[in-house]
């Protein structure tokens, strides 16, 4: 069992017909949806929301999805708090595209990723308090619950100790790269002003003195998050 190895629930049955997934930038997982749902993490690839909304498209979708995106429109994506943290990562980097990165210093979300022997572990916590799980063998948890009390501890405890990692590294102007593989580990941070990340050895990035608390705290919200999934009536 690795790290992140609990979640043994098997995820909602997939509809019949699937919308067209545009290219996938990295394929971890065995099923295409999945790998959708990964790669939806990192919020740098638009299509990939797109092709999963459907039109007419309304207020953010409207301003993400529009061939010639106003920069005010975007800024007002951007500062909207009340938005999915996702969506404002997305028009983040769309502005970004245009030539004009936002200042500042806010992390709007917090990625980790666990290369194990069995695949590839992911936990990702965002500013809204939503999160997603992918165990290695590919089911996924999607948390979508705000109001629970002890996962936004947990969340807001794992931003608190990222942000002196971000204080110590800068963003990266190189494209997102290959999924970890077994044996490495890689936190990626999704800030106002760009992607950071740290990747080692998964022992060496979890015994390490500054990123060591965030990752403990990431387990702890991943371990909160599916005790709650496995103990819901509904499941």
């Amino acid at each position: 069992m690795g790290i992140f190895d609990l979640f043994k629930k098997k995820p909602a049955t997939q509809a019949a017909t699937q919308p067209a997934t545009p290219n996938l930038k990295c394929k971890p997982y065995k099923d295409a949806a999945t790998n959708v749902i990964y790669n939806q993490l990192f919020c740098d690839d638009l299509d990939l929301y797109r092709s999963r909304t459907q039109p007419p498209y309304s207020y953010p979708f409207n301003i993400l999805f529009s061939d010639y995106p106003d920069e005010t429109d975007l800024q007002r994506v951007i500062d909207d708090s009340s938005l999915d943290a996702r969506l404002r990562i997305l028009a983040l980097n769309t502005r970004r595209s245009m030539g004009h990165a936002p200042a500042g210093k806010e992390l709007l979300g917090v990625i980790v990723e666990v290369g194990l022997e069995g695949g590839l572990d992911v936990l990702a916590s965002f500013r809204d308090g939503k999160a997603r799980y992918i165990n290695q063998s590919g089911k996924v948890l999607i948390w979508d619950t705000i109001t629970d009390t002890r996962a936004n501890e947990l969340a807001a405890d794992l931003f608190a100790k990222s942000e002196p990692i971000i204080g110590q590294i800068g963003p990266s102007d190189k494209p997102r790269k290959p999924h970890p593989f077994a044996g490495s580990a890689r936190v990626t941070f999704l800030v106002l002003d760009g992607r950071y990340f740290g990747e080692a050895q998964g022992e060496t990035l979890f015994n390490d003195p500054l990123a060591g608390p965030a990752l403990t705290t990431a387990t702890q919200l991943m371990r909160h998050l599916i005790s709650k999934v496995v103990r819901s009536p509904d499941r």
